[in-house]
């Protein structure tokens, strides 16, 4: 398994169009920088331009300050099918750039292009809670309460000089964890690989641990839900329209109560039983994974001291309260996450599961990409995020990339990713920081 392909949210959660490109049918919007980035102050001339053989239709556009707040709008002036629109970035952030038209036959388009301002100097929306770390050294605490109990299963790697196993292990208040186990067949001390998994309920392919094992890695790769990983696909598809619909909703206005309390333990566990093993190295801990999964690799290397590099590509849960500071919330967006509970409660509670609070306890080098046309998790809450972090990192910005990987546009981070970063740790030797 590649990290490029495990970023795939459900079709239930989020779905993406060719606007992630900055193209959309005929029409292509840009900045006048590439890359995207500038400085405060600066102006962006975005470059709108029609490239079909009837004429351009009457298109809008709409500016949107860290993706939320409105800022300008008027309609596209087409001059030999090309337009430019411009806006100064006056202070550091993100801005997105919306066009939207309908053709004389009806049908109608979107597309988008971003840019950012000063990513450095980004600050968060809210402050880190004052009894953050008290709050997760209990929830720690009833967590070391609880046996872990391994239980291995063995089973036909499908795959040469593999072991495999199904392993479940214990979690809080009746929960478990569920998942792969995979490690190289002959050896005694390997370095181990934590995945974790985005949005969603799905099985497991065997593939995403077995693959890594053959590599030289101990693997461990866990369901981010209780539920078993190799059930037939009409399942999980069950399981999403009935007990789990909009899982991450549930309980969300009590720290104590949130879906992502068990979730965010079952990976401290999953790292703790790694580390416990006597087949490990003793020197190489990773986690990693996207969107959902980037948001536990974050979380779980704020949390657990033993983990040596998280590799995050578009982290959800980044800075939740953005809606204050009038930018979008990382997902799944609790900030108007509210169906009839106390809004106080709610906006409180995520407080206690955003990414960017347990940035500053990272420790270890972090690789992290964001795409600056993502409108499922924001860039300007994972720049604010980010920054909190004092530990070597290395930040990839994707200019044309949205959630997805359309086309290849989270190519620069899954090259960093897999060429450079995982082969050079598996080897034991430092992050590959390119700062």
């Amino acid at each position: 398994m590649r990290l490029k392909s495990v970023i795939r949210f459900s079709a239930a959660v989020a779905t993406m169009t060719l606007a992630s490109l900055g193209r959309a049918g005929s029409l292509s919007v840009a900045p006048d920088k590439a890359a995207g980035i500038y400085q405060a102050g600066e102006t962006v001339r975005w470059q709108i331009a029609w490239s079909d053989k009837d004429a351009p239709p009457p298109a809008h556009y709409r500016l949107l300050k860290g993706g939320l707040t409105v800022v300008g709008e008027g309609d596209v002036d087409f001059q030999h099918d090309r337009a430019q629109v411009e806006n100064t970035l006056i202070a550091p952030g993100t801005m997105l750039l919306e066009v939207k038209w309908k053709t004389a036959a009806g049908v109608e388009g979107r597309a988008t292009a971003g840019a950012v301002a000063s990513p450095e100097r980004i600050a968060l929306s809210a402050a880190r809670p004052a009894d953050f770390d008290e709050f997760w050294k209990a929830k720690l605490a009833e967590l070391a309460r609880i046996p872990a109990d391994p239980q291995l299963e063995s089973v036909d790697a499908g795959k040469p000089n593999v072991a495999y196993w199904k392993i479940t292990l214990g979690n809080i208040r009746g929960t478990h964890i569920h998942g792969q186990l995979a490690r190289p067949a002959q050896g005694e001390k390997f370095p181990a690989l934590l995945i974790v998994q985005w949005a969603g309920v799905y099985g497991l392919q065997k593939s995403w641990a077995t693959d890594h094992a053959a590599e030289g890695w101990l693997v461990l790769n866990i369901e981010p839900h209780d539920l078993p990983f190799d059930n037939p696909e009409a399942f999980y598809t069950e399981q999403f329209s009935g007990p789990l619909h909009d899982y991450w909703r549930i309980g969300n206005d009590d720290r104590e109560t949130s879906y992502y309390l068990r979730m965010y333990l079952s990976c401290y566990r999953a790292a703790e039983y790694l580390a416990g093993r006597p087949d490990w190295d003793g020197r190489t801990l990773v986690v990693m994974g996207g969107s959902q999964g980037g948001m536990q690799s974050l979380i779980t290397a704020g949390l657990h001291p033993k983990i040596t590099a998280a590799l995050a590509l578009v982290p959800a849960g980044c800075d939740m309260l953005g809606p204050v500071v009038g930018r979008q919330g990382g997902w799944p967006q609790w900030y108007g996450c509210i169906d009839g509970k106390d809004a106080t409660k709610v906006r409180e509670a995520s407080r206690y599961f955003d990414v960017a609070n347990f940035a500053p306890s990272i420790k270890c080098p972090v690789l992290v990409g964001l795409g600056l046309v993502d409108e499922t998790c924001p860039p300007e809450g994972i720049f604010a995020a980010v920054n909190q972090i004092t530990s070597p990192k290395e930040l990839i910005i994707l200019p044309k990339s949205g959630h997805q990987d359309d086309h290849g546009t989270q190519g620069a981070y899954n090259d960093r990713c897999n060429q450079v970063w995982l082969p050079a740790l598996r080897q034991g030797k430092p992050a590959p920081v390119n700062r």
